[in-house]
This record gives C-alpha cells, sequence and structure tokens, in this order.
C-alpha cells in the first residue's frame, strides 16, 4: 500500500490579503511559519513518513523544511509540477482590482490562467510517478490549495465538487491494488489549540 499525504503550505501575507499568488514566489509570514511549525509536532507524534517531496515555491518549500527538521526527513526533492496553478496575468492582484481591470466577467476572459484540466493532470501525473518510484512508501507531497483541490477532484470523480483547503491542512490517500481511499481530508487538527492561526 502506498500512502499520500498532501500538505498545503503555510498562510501568506497575500493569503490573507486576498491576492493571486499562483506561481508567484511569496514566502510564509510568521503565522505560516507557527501554522507550519503545528503540523510538524503534530506529523512527529503520528505515524512515520518516508520521504518529503515540495513544491519549488518558497511558501511550500519553507512549510516542508520546517516539517522535514522536526522529523530529522530531509526534503528529498523540489519539483515544479507541485507548483500552483497558474494564475497568468491575476497574479499580484486582488478580486477588487481584477474588476477594475477587466470587469466582474474576468474569469471568463483569456488572462493567461493554466487551464484547470491542465493543473489536475499535471498532480495526476505526480502523483503515478510518486506510485512508481515510491511504491509501498509514505509519501508527503508539500503543495497548494489549487493544485491539490484539483487532483482530488480528478482521482475522485463526483466524491468532490468543490474542493477547499485549509493552510497546513493534510489529506491522506491510499492506494491498495487499484483502488484509491481518501483517509483524511482537509484535517487541521493541529491548528485547534491556538487561535492565532
Amino acid at each position: 500500500m502506498t500512502t499520500i499525504g498532501f500538505v498545503r503550505h503555510g498562510i501568506t501575507d497575500w493569503n490573507i490579503q486576498g491576492i493571486a499568488q499562483g506561481s508567484a514566489d511569496v514566502s510564509l509570514n510568521d503565522t505560516g511559519q507557527q501554522q507550519a511549525e503545528a503540523l510538524a509536532e503534530r506529523l512527529a507524534r503520528e505515524v512515520n513518513w518516508d520521504l518529503i517531496i515540495s513544491s519549488d515555491l518558497a511558501r511550500a518549500k519553507e512549510t516542508a523544511e520546517i516539517i522535514g527538521k522536526k522529523l530529522n526527513l530531509p526534503v528529498s526533492h523540489f519539483d515544479v509540477r507541485l507548483r500552483e496553478r497558474s494564475g497568468g496575468k491575476i497574479e499580484g492582484t486582488t478580486e477588487q482590482e481584477r474588476i477594475e481591470k477587466w470587469g466582474t466577467d474576468w474569469r471568463t476572459l483569456d488572462l493567461d490562467m493554466e487551464n484547470l484540466d491542465d493543473a489536475a493532470n499535471r498532480g495526476i501525473a505526480f502523483v503515478e510517478d510518486v506510485l512508481v518510484n515510491f511504491k509501498g512508501q509514505r509519501v508527503l507531497l508539500v503543495s497548494h490549495g489549487a493544485l491539490i483541490g484539483l487532483t482530488l477532484k480528478k482521482l475522485f470523480p463526483g466524491k468532490f465538487k468543490e474542493t477547499s483547503l485549509d493552510n497546513t491542512s493534510i489529506t491522506i490517500l491510499t492506494k491498495v491494488e487499484n483502488q484509491w481511499d481518501c483517509a483524511l481530508y482537509n484535517c487541521t487538527v493541529h491548528l485547534e489549540n491556538s487561535k492565532s492561526y
């Protein structure tokens, strides 16, 4: 059985301000670092993981490194395929700025955003690589909300109509033979002890 733990990165200032991040290289803020520490503490008390692979964007990379330090498990590598869905021209803008610039129907325009199916297929392809290269292992993948959500929707058709993942949430998937199971979804119990998150 192969187990994959999808972790969304900790919070950033852009998350708080409602600024589209996409492939922009935005770092964690202090709260995001604390969230990652809380998740790392939790993971250290739970089952062992064999390796960590992360997006190469700073917010995911920092989250992965905080977890890896606590688990005494260096990040195996940083992979561009785990990056967030590219936001094209909307990166660095708020919803209000998008409406002012392109109107309320901005989502229907070609603003060079990565196609939803392309992002989902990128996530699926990466998961399939993990199944081949790390069969039978427990693998933590530190990535981004939209990419994880789109990947889950593709893996579990009909189960997830909408996926809204919280910062430093963990979602655990297992695959036995040809059957996927989602054992844990968007879990953030490690954040419940502090209102600052």
